[in-house]
């Protein structure tokens, strides 16, 4: 998984320096920022719900009984996927006057052309992810893993070889050629599981309702949108903010994905099967152990993290991206930007890793009350800074998810454990190092 991740941000940080030597913080580039930004979002909500509610379920049944839900599911999710698909290039235009209203008219037609290019890849990208966590079912990490790198290589080569011809369009064209070649990879590294499945499915197995399948990827899906929800209404209100905005918050959210792309994910994806597996068994108290350990690294890391981006910021993006469209200027926006946003890393990892389990534990209800914190200190506080005029400096844009997801983080981990303490004595990380050693 960490070999997969950092093959992802390397080529991840190489898209993103093609797109800052071609477009910079120039107008133009808001309207990809806009309409990619919100992609990748969608992605991500999607891929997290499908490999962090959907494994767990498929991890809780065997032979027969797995091979007929996924049978099932993947018919319902493919049918979602592809209604997504269509209605986001027919509302195409609507969608982004909601995304991002302080556009020009030239970026809004741009932006509106390009998610319409972008839309396939929604069902590319989430059928990709309903084979990915078939994959996950058995330990295969390797192939699900090259999600990311998948899109940014479709990206860069769209973005290059595409670029004199379709100018702007060569990355929506890119990004979507290369969501369609991880679809085909997933699918034929699970060919064996597919056809073991199909025969399982048809010789017993009882047909999984459709509530059954919905329902817990729907919470997920509910959670990881409103956390996923700060990124847009951020953005959303960075187009208020002049010309460059959206797309110098687009760069600075690169940077904090790295964080968590090497935070979260390893740990969560390597927990979540564990943690379902341990539910299956009755087995709590070690469930929770695994939590307590897995939260107590992530702490650590996350604040150090957050410290060496605040520290190293301006010299780091000089670095990355300070070349051909991308000015010294620019440096300043994206560092400014950060700076108010790197505090959120922090809230992010504890809460997203933290949810992740508890999802695992078929314990929603917390993480679910949680989520709607983060999105609404970020409505309110961006709403104010609006009606003050006050949007136009750049660390002011970030306060709003930074504030919110702390609170939310918080929130979340003062409920459960007051909850834990009501039951009774529970794991401590004492109790986890004892264990460890023995």
């Amino acid at each position: 998984m960490g070999a997969c991740i950092l093959l992802g941000n390397f080529t991840g940080f190489f898209r993103v320096g093609v797109t800052a030597y071609m477009l910079g913080t120039h107008a133009r580039a808001d309207s990809l920022a806009v309409s990619i930004g919100f992609l990748d979002t969608l992605k991500s909500v999607i891929l997290n719900t499908m490999l962090f509610a959907f494994v767990p379920m498929l991890m809780l049944r065997e032979g027969a009984a797995r091979g007929a839900f996924f049978r099932r599911a993947q018919g319902v999710f493919v049918t979602i996927l592809a209604v997504l698909s269509a209605a986001i290039a027919l509302f195409a235009g609507p969608l982004v006057s909601a995304l991002g209203p302080g556009l020009e008219a030239a970026e809004h037609a741009q932006a509106t052309l390009l998610l319409r290019i972008f839309a396939p890849s929604t069902l590319f990208t989430g059928a990709a992810g309903i084979f990915s966590a078939l994959l996950y079912t058995e330990r295969r990490f390797i192939v699900p893993g090259l999600n990311q790198t998948s899109l940014n290589l479709g990206t860069i080569a769209g973005a290059l070889l595409l670029g004199k011809i379709a100018g702007i369009n060569g990355f929506a064209i890119g990004y979507t050629a290369g969501s369609a070649t991880q679809l085909f990879l997933t699918w034929r590294a699970g060919r064996d599981l597919h056809g073991a499945f199909r025969e399982s499915a048809q010789s017993g197995g009882e047909r999984a309702s459709l509530g059954e399948v919905l329902l817990k990827p729907g919470m997920f899906l509910l959670y990881a949108g409103l956390i996923a929800g700060n990124v847009v209404v951020t953005r959303r209100f960075a187009t208020y903010s002049g010309p460059g905005m959206a797309a110098a918050f687009d760069y600075c959210i690169r940077c904090v994905n790295v964080f968590i792309a090497y935070m979260v994910y390893p740990v969560a994806s390597t927990l979540v099967p564990e943690i379902a597996r341990l539910k299956g068994m009755n087995d709590d108290r070690r469930a929770y152990r695994l939590i307590d350990r897995g939260v107590g690294m992530m702490a650590v890391a996350a604040i150090a993290s957050c410290a060496i981006g605040i520290t190293l910021r301006e010299p780091l993006i000089r670095l990355l991206f300070q070349r051909g469209s991308f000015t010294a200027d620019s440096t300043e926006m994206v560092s400014g930007v950060f700076l108010g946003f790197a505090p959120s890393l922090v809230g992010w990892a504890l809460m997203d890793l933290i949810s992740r389990c508890f999802f695992a534990l078929d314990r929603p209800k917390l993480p679910l009350i949680a989520a709607f914190i983060p999105i609404s200190v970020n409505l309110a506080m961006m709403s104010l800074f609006l009606a003050q005029g006050r949007l136009m400096s750049p660390p002011m844009l970030g306060l709003g998810a930074s504030a919110g997801l702390v609170a939310g983080f918080l929130t979340l981990f003062t409920m459960i454990h007051v909850r834990r303490k009501a039951a009774g004595p529970a794991p401590s990380l004492v109790e986890s190092a004892e264990s460890g050693r023995n």
